[in-house]
C-alpha cells in the first residue's frame, strides 16, 4: 500500500500544479501516465520531477539527490563525554539544550520524530562560499559547492525543516548577494512566495571596509526571512531609534508607559474645512500653522498653495476627548512659539486603549559587524573564521520569539545561535531552548572535528565558564558570567534494519529517551514506536516532502 499511495501522492501533486497553471493539462496527463507505469518508486520520483523543476517563476537547477544506503537505520546516540548539567541548572527541567553532531540531513529527519510542528524559529548560515560560485568554492564541507550543489544540498534540508516549524514559525537564512537571488527562488518554492516575509539588509563591515570589487564597495549581506503560515506571523521588536523617542514621563506611565510628543497640526495632509478651526486652551488661541491671518485667509479661500493645507489631525470632538483623558499637552519651542502636540504612549493607542506597542524593527541593521564576532571567538581561545555576532542572532529572536520558545539552527558552525540563545534568556527571564546541528568537519585548526573542537567547547564555556579539560576562557570572564543550564550532545549512529545479533538490534541500541519518551514497558511498545518512526530515517524524502513539505 506505501508504493501506491506514494505514487498517488506524486499524481495529486501534477494534477495541483494544474489547477495553479504552472502545468499545462495534456504534458499533466503524459507524466500520469508514466508514473502509473513505473517499475519502481524511484523511477516514478524521476518522472514526476520533470513537472516540478519548471516553476511560473521560470526557476530551476539541477537537482543532486543524495545517496542514501539502502536497510540503513540512523539515529541519536548520547555522548556521554561531551554531555553536561551545570550547577545551576534546574533537573526537573525535561528539555536541555541539544547540540547534534553529524549530517544535518540526518539530524533533521531523526528530530522529525520528536519536534513535528514545534519548532517556531530557525535560522541558518549555510556555506555559500567565497567566491563567484561559478568556480568551485572552498567550503568547510568535503563537496565542492558550486550554485547546482548549494541548491541541491539546501533543497531536502528546506523540505524537513519546513515540516518541523509550528504554524506561526519563522526562518532566517544568512545569504550573500551572489546567491541571494537563486536561495530566494528556492525558498519561494518550498515555503511559498505567499509567505516571503523581509530580504533584511546586513552590513557586516566596520567603517569603510576594504573594497571587494573595482565598481562598487560592498559591506553588507541578506536575511531572507520566511513564515510558515504568514499570516499569523508576529515580527516585533523595539528599534533603539524608536525608543529613545519616548522619552517623556507622566503619571500614566506604569500603565501607558513613556510618550513621544506628536503635534497636533499639519500641513501636508490636505485642507479639510472642518479641520481648521481655533483652538482655546489654557488661556491661549491656536490656530493651525500658527498664524490667524493666514488661517483667515484660508476660510475665505485666498490662501497660497504654500499655506493651503495647513489644519489639525484630529476633529473637535476627538480634541475634547483627548484634553479629558491627557492626552494634550502644550508646550514652547526654542522660539518661544507655544504648540499643541498629542501625546504618543508607548503601551497605549490614541483611542485609550492599553496595547503595547508594536515597533516593528527597520530592514537594514548596521549595528553588528564580523570584527565583533572575531574578537569574541578570540575571547572564547577558540579559532573559527566567518562566525555571525552573537548579537546579530539575538535581536531576529527578539523579533518573533517567546520565552518558552524552541529554536533551532542545522548549520551551526561555531554555536553563534546557541549563545544568543542563552543571553537573550538572561536579558528577558526567557526559557528558551536550542538545537543545534553540526557536521563535524576535519580541518587543519580542528584535529578532532569543527563540531567538538568549537562547537561544542564554546557551549560548554560560556555555560559552565570553563572547557572540558578544565581550563577558562579569562579573558571573556572578564565580561562575562557563564549561563548555566544543561547540554546534550547527540551523535548520529547506524544500524542495519535486518540486523538480528543480540543486543545490536534496531529496538536494543535506539534509546527512546532521547526522543522525549518514557521507557517502553514492553518490547512489543518498543518495536511498534521503532517501525513507525524510523522507516522515514531511511528514505531521501518523506511522501509530503514530495508536495514540497506544503502539504502537512
Amino acid at each position: 500500500m506505501a508504493y501506491e499511495k506514494s505514487k498517488d501522492s506524486l499524481i495529486d501533486e501534477i494534477n495541483k500544479r494544474v489547477e495553479d497553471k504552472i502545468l499545462e493539462k495534456t504534458n499533466a496527463d503524459l507524466l500520469i501516465k508514466l508514473i502509473k507505469k513505473a517499475d519502481s518508486l524511484d523511477e516514478a520520483i524521476s518522472i514526476a520531477a520533470l513537472g516540478t523543476t519548471y516553476k511560473r517563476t521560470g526557476f530551476h537547477f539541477d537537482k543532486r539527490l543524495e545517496k542514501l544506503k539502502l536497510g540503513a537505520i540512523r539515529y541519536f546516540k548520547r555522548n556521554e563525554t561531551f554531555s553536561f548539567v551545570d550547577s545551576t541548572h534546574n533537573t526537573t527541567d525535561p528539555l536541555a539544550h541539544k547540540l547534534i553532531i553529524g549530517d544535518n540531513y540526518q539530524a533533521l529527519q531523526n528530530l522529525l520524530i520528536q519536534y513535528r510542528n514545534q519548532v517556531n524559529v530557525i535560522y541558518i548560515d549555510p556555506p555559500y562560499g567565497k567566491d563567484s560560485m561559478g568556480k568551485f568554492a572552498k567550503t568547510n564541507y568535503n563537496n565542492a559547492i558550486t550554485r547546482d550543489n548549494l541548491l541541491s544540498m539546501l533543497y531536502p534540508r528546506l523540505v524537513l525543516a519546513r515540516q518541523l516549524l509550528s504554524d506561526d514559525g519563522v526562518i532566517f537564512c544568512s545569504i550573500d548577494d551572489r546567491n541571494q537571488a537563486h536561495v530566494k527562488l528556492l525558498f519561494d518554492e518550498i515555503f511559498g512566495e505567499e509567505n516571503f516575509v523581509a530580504c533584511l539588509v546586513w552590513a557586516n563591515k566596520e567603517g569603510g571596509g576594504k573594497s571587494d570589487s573595482k565598481h562598487f564597495r560592498q559591506k553588507h549581506e541578506y536575511i531572507l526571512v520566511f513564515g510558515k503560515n504568514k499570516e499569523i506571523l508576529e515580527i516585533y521588536g523595539q528599534d533603539v531609534e524608536d525608543i529613545e523617542r519616548y522619552k517623556y514621563s507622566d503619571k500614566y506611565e506604569n500603565t501607558r508607559g513613556k510618550y513621544q510628543l506628536v503635534k497636533l497640526d499639519s500641513g501636508s495632509l490636505g485642507w479639510i474645512k472642518s479641520l481648521d478651526y481655533p483652538i482655546e486652551l489654557e488661556g491661549k488661541t491656536f490656530y493651525a500653522g500658527g498664524s490667524y491671518e493666514k488661517w483667515l485667509d484660508r476660510q475665505k479661500g485666498g490662501a497660497s498653495i504654500k499655506d493651503w493645507g495647513w489644519r489639525w489631525r484630529w476633529s473637535k470632538e476627538k480634541l475634547e476627548w483627548g484634553i479629558k483623558n491627557d492626552f494634550i499637552e502644550i508646550r514652547q519651542n526654542r522660539e518661544g512659539i507655544w504648540n499643541i502636540y498629542t501625546k504618543q504612549y508607548l503601551n497605549c493607542d490614541n483611542e485609550g486603549n492599553i496595547k503595547q506597542r508594536l515597533l516593528k524593527p527597520i530592514a537594514l541593521i548596521e549595528k553588528y559587524s564580523n570584527t565583533q564576532s572575531n574578537r569574541h571567538l578570540k575571547e572564547l581561545e577558540l579559532n573559527f573564521s566567518y562566525s555571525k555576532p552573537v548579537d546579530l542572532i539575538k535581536e531576529f529572536l527578539s523579533f518573533c520569539s517567546n520565552k518558552n520558545d524552541i529554536i533551532l539552527d542545522f548549520f551551526a558552525g561555531s554555536g553563534t545561535t546557541g549563545e544568543a540563545v542563552l543571553k537573550l534568556n538572561r536579558e528577558d527571564g526567557g526559557n528558551r531552548k536550542f538545537i543545534l546541528c553540526q557536521n563535524n568537519d576535519e580541518t587543519a585548526t580542528t584535529p578532532k572535528g569543527i563540531a567538538y573542537d568549537v562547537t561544542a567547547k564554546r557551549l560548554k564555556r560560556v555555560m559552565t565558564g570553563e572547557c572540558y579539560d578544565g581550563t577558562k576562557p579569562e579573558a571573556w570572564l572578564k565580561k562575562h558570567e557563564p549561563y548555566g543550564g544543561a547540554l546534550e550532545v547527540y551523535e548520529i549512529g547506524e544500524v542495519s534494519s535486518f540486523e538480528a545479533t543480540e543486543g545490536k538490534t534496531p529496538f536494543e541500541v535506539i534509546d527512546e529517551t532521547l526522543y522525549g519518551k518514557e521507557k517502553f514497558e514492553t518490547i512489543k511498545e518498543k518495536i511498534e514506536w521503532v517501525c513507525t518512526n524510523f522507516e522515514k530515517t531511511q528514505k531521501y524524502l518523506e511522501e509530503s516532502d514530495h508536495n514540497q513539505g506544503r502539504e502537512d
